[in-house]
C-alpha cells in the first residue's frame, strides 16, 4: 500500500492518511475501536463476525468524543465482507498496525507501524548523506 500525504495539509486523523475514502476511514476506526474494547486483541471468529455485521448492514454502536463527553450513537453502515478483508484488514496487517498470531488465531493491535515509519525516516536521512552519483 502506498501512503501519499501533503506535509502542509496533514490531517489530524491517522486513518485519513492511511485510507483513500471516507467509508474506509470509518470502517478502519470502527475496527480499531472494536479491538480496543476487546483489550486490543480479537479472535479470528470475532473478526469474521465483525465483517459479517458490516456486510449485513447491521446497526453498530459508535462512540464519539473523549472522557465524560462521550456519546454513543447507532449507525447503519454496510461494507462488503470481501472488501473489508482486501481494503481494510489486509493493508492494516501489511503496514504493521495489526498483527495476526497464527498459533492463537488472533488479531492484535501493534506498534510496528510506528517503528517502520521511523525506519523510513532513517533511510531518507541516509540517502541525504550519500555522496552524489555521476551519470
Amino acid at each position: 500500500m502506498v501512503i501519499l500525504f501533503d506535509q502542509f495539509n496533514l490531517p489530524s486523523d491517522i486513518f485519513e492518511i492511511i485510507f483513500a475514502t471516507t467509508q474506509q476511514v470509518e470502517v478502519g476506526k470502527m475496527l480499531i475501536s472494536e479491538m480496543k474494547v476487546k483489550g486490543g486483541e480479537i479472535g479470528k471468529t470475532e473478526m469474521s463476525m465483525f465483517a459479517t455485521a458490516l456486510h449485513d448492514g447491521k446497526l453498530i454502536e459508535v462512540t464519539t468524543g473523549e472522557g465524560p463527553f462521550r456519546k454513543k450513537k447507532t449507525e447503519n453502515i454496510s461494507y462488503n465482507k470481501r472488501q473489508f478483508y482486501d481494503r481494510i484488514l489486509t493493508p492494516m496487517k501489511t503496514m504493521g498496525l495489526i498483527d495476526y498470531d497464527l498459533y492463537k488465531k488472533t488479531y492484535k493491535l501493534s506498534e510496528k507501524f510506528n517503528k517502520n515509519m521511523m525506519r523510513v525516516g532513517l533511510m531518507w536521512l541516509q540517502e541525504l548523506r550519500k555522496p552524489p552519483i555521476k551519470f
